[in-house]
């Protein structure tokens, strides 16, 4: 049984073909179209999903149902994107128009809840029982699988882990809150901290790297502290503390067998995750538990999201 999977985004619309397991077999790409009806950027997922089946050498009637990963507002059960800023989408059938064009069963589910889905099913934590994962991009996502199902809150809009408390008052962020997991340990709020640290310390090495204000990503404290740099070595320290933190307290809700962070910040791999880890260990409330989460990287990449999009029907 071959399922199809298509992650919508504002720059493209990737479409995969994968078998049971999760293994991806066919992939192709087309530019998302903008400032156009929803209808064609319904076209052109499907014809993206055509090509995608074409590279993996089966045909459309090998294929079991498609599922689509997105951003926005997403109501799983009626198959509507309530809102998505980027394409202005505003109650958009998106389900119907996939039917119209591919005869299939669709699935829709929220971009982050896909990405989480794919690393629990085909990922880094393939074979758990249950698993909690964060992305650290633009902001900080997530999704949760738990006993084998993903959890998506009654309405739909649970697992909004970027936006729970880590400091009372502290930074705004974009949601209206202060003090967000998102507005600390979001790539961008580590690009915008190294940015502040800048300003204040026109010797760092940050500025040897970066070049400038805006050469900074994410790499560049990173870059920097392996290098001596004391500037960057107190960024790294405060992130990872703020990471740790919230992890710590995402574990200690669910005590879920795996926790897996992916995004920019993770590809660092054991310079990032091992003082997570030990941050963990000493505030997780199981530490002195035979039976411990397990903290890992994301293992999918970018992938994630289209492979947890086309095996939703599996895990509804």
């Amino acid at each position: 049984m071959y399922y199809l999977g298509i992650d919508l985004g504002g720059t493209n619309v990737a479409a995969a073909v994968v078998d049971e397991q999760g293994v991806m077999l066919g992939k192709a790409s087309l530019p998302t179209p903008r400032q156009a009806p929803a209808s064609q950027v319904a076209d052109q997922m499907a014809a993206a999903s055509l090509a995608a089946a074409e590279k993996a050498g089966v045909t459309m009637g090998e294929i079991a149902s498609v599922g689509i990963g997105s951003p926005g507002t997403i109501e799983p059960d009626t198959g509507v994107i309530r809102y998505w800023s980027n394409l202005d989408f505003r109650d958009v059938p998106l389900v119907s128009l996939m039917k119209e064009r591919m005869h299939k069963d669709i699935y829709l589910e929220n971009d982050a809840n896909a990405a989480a889905l794919g690393e629990f099913a085909a990922g880094a934590g393939k074979g758990s029982s249950s698993m909690v994962a964060i992305t650290l991009g633009t902001g900080v996502g997530g999704g949760a699988v738990l006993n084998g199902k993903l959890y998506t809150g009654f309405n739909y809009a649970g697992m909004e882990v970027g936006h729970f408390v880590i400091e009372h008052g502290g930074r705004p962020c974009t949601c209206g809150r202060k003090g967000c997991f998102e507005a600390y340990c979001s790539a961008t709020a580590l690009i915008q901290r190294t940015r502040e640290v800048m300003v204040a310390d026109q010797g760092s090495k940050l500025w040897e790297l970066a070049g400038s204000l805006e050469g900074v990503n994410g790499r560049t404290p990173f870059d920097a502290a392996a290098l001596g740099d004391a500037a960057a070595g107190r960024i790294i320290d405060e992130y990872v503390e703020y990471l740790g933190c919230g992890v710590a307290s995402l574990v200690n809700i669910f005590q879920p067998e795996v926790f897996c962070i992916g995004g920019g910040p993770s590809a660092q791999g054991e310079t990032l995750m091992a003082p997570v880890r030990y941050i963990l260990n000493r505030e997780d409330y199981a530490r002195n538990s035979v039976h411990r989460t397990r903290l890992v990287q994301a293992a999918l990449g970018n992938d994630a999201g289209i492979i947890g999009a086309a095996l939703l029907p599996l895990f509804r």
